[in-house]
């Protein structure tokens, strides 16, 4: 069976509108997605830094204040140290603890005149301290845990500590503070919202904040192993809830010469989230070229009957022409050149096979000489 012209032509037309279209959107979305995808990293990257160097800025202001202490305090006056680092507890309420300890680890005077008395040899913040500045990383209260007030959820901290000299540079003790792990906290989930997660991680990929459902468990996404690492990346990855984010890690969270916990930042972002406002748009781009589309289909179906129906009254014409039928005339066609030229042909075919036959010359003589 043989294709009319009309259905030719009307296939042939939506190929050739239809594909080009189709393949320029598509990589016209694909681009648009990857230009979003880049920009949303970005965005990311720029806030995690913003988050790290706000926190180490935090962190930065109560090392100072430790250190110093560290140079000026002197453990012949008890009295005096209690006196100045209750002071200090008070002024500043992110002060948890802050105590002096000698070189045997028994603490000499503390703020508010807690733990004094008290051996802390075993702590880790007075270990390290004795050595040079130290910073501890999130543990839960241990001997200050029945002097506290009580809470619903365990007291946790952080540490700084650094070593006590007297004037020879001898180490005589060590001077430690013990600072509210909410302080941390509040920074890190301050970030929270509209599909973005800033997640805190130790050395050893364990998230210290973040999502409920991820307090305390150990990374394995490529952007926690880059981040243990030290390597500042943003990428796109599928988490443990099988969804997939795009993540900046910030490998680093310090401050000048202040001791460092090996904390690293994911700032992550749901996927579906940062990319809503993109697809938005690329829906609206398929809908509009759809519409135009579809308009284009219609134009190019009423142009290919237009085209084919001079031909097809033509053919018709021919077709009784061929038959025999002389009775009635071809159609006058105008649309186009070649169609008026095909339609004064038939009408001279017909007129051609009309007209009485009229024998020639010398067919006439051929007939009229006598016999011999």
């Amino acid at each position: 069976m043989r294709i009319g012209i009309k259905t030719l032509v009307f296939v042939i037309g939506a190929l050739l509108m239809l594909i080009p279209a189709i393949v320029a959107g598509t990589m016209f979305t694909n681009a648009m997605q990857r230009r979003a995808e880049v920009a949303n990293s970005a965005r990311l990257r720029l806030l995690g830094e913003i988050v790290a160097d706000q926190l180490g800025r935090r962190m930065q202001e109560l090392w100072q204040t430790v250190e110093g202490m560290a140079r000026v305090v002197r453990l012949d006056d008890p009295d005096e140290i209690r006196r100045q680092l209750t002071l200090l507890s008070k002024v500043d309420r992110r002060y948890t603890w802050i105590g002096v300890a000698d070189v045997q680890g028994k603490v000499i005077a503390a703020s508010q005149g807690m733990l004094e008395g008290a051996s802390v040899a075993e702590r880790p913040w007075f270990r390290r301290g004795l050595n040079g500045p130290t910073a501890v990383d999130v543990h839960e209260a241990v001997l200050l845990a029945k002097l506290l007030p009580a809470t619903q959820e365990p007291r946790r901290f952080v540490d700084f500590s650094a070593p006590i000299r007297n004037d020879q540079g001898a180490v005589i003790g060590a001077i430690g503070a013990h600072f509210d792990w909410n302080m941390v906290r509040d920074i890190i989930q301050a970030v929270r919202g509209q599909g973005v997660d800033a997640i805190l991680v130790s050395r050893d990929r364990v998230v210290l904040s973040g999502p409920p459902e991820l307090q305390e468990t150990k990374l394995s996404e490529g952007s926690a192993i880059a981040a243990s690492q030290g390597t500042s990346i943003a990428l796109r990855e599928r988490w443990q809830d099988s969804k997939e984010y795009m993540a900046a890690v910030v490998p680093s969270i310090k401050f000048n010469d202040m001791p460092s916990f090996g904390w690293s930042l994911i700032v992550r972002a749901d996927l579906n989230t940062v990319l809503d406002p993109t697809r938005a748009i690329a829906q609206a781009f398929w809908m509009l070229l759809g519409a135009g589309a579809l308009v284009g289909l219609v134009l190019l179906y009423l142009f290919s009957a237009w085209l084919a129906k001079p031909l097809g009254r033509l053919v018709t014409s021919a077709e009784a022409l061929a038959s025999g039928r002389t009775d009635r005339p071809p159609h006058d066609e105008t649309r186009y050149e070649e169609a008026a030229r095909l339609s004064a042909a038939l009408v001279r075919l017909q007129t051609f096979s009309v007209r009485p036959y009229q024998p020639s010359r010398a067919e006439k003589g051929r007939t009229t000489t006598p016999a011999s």
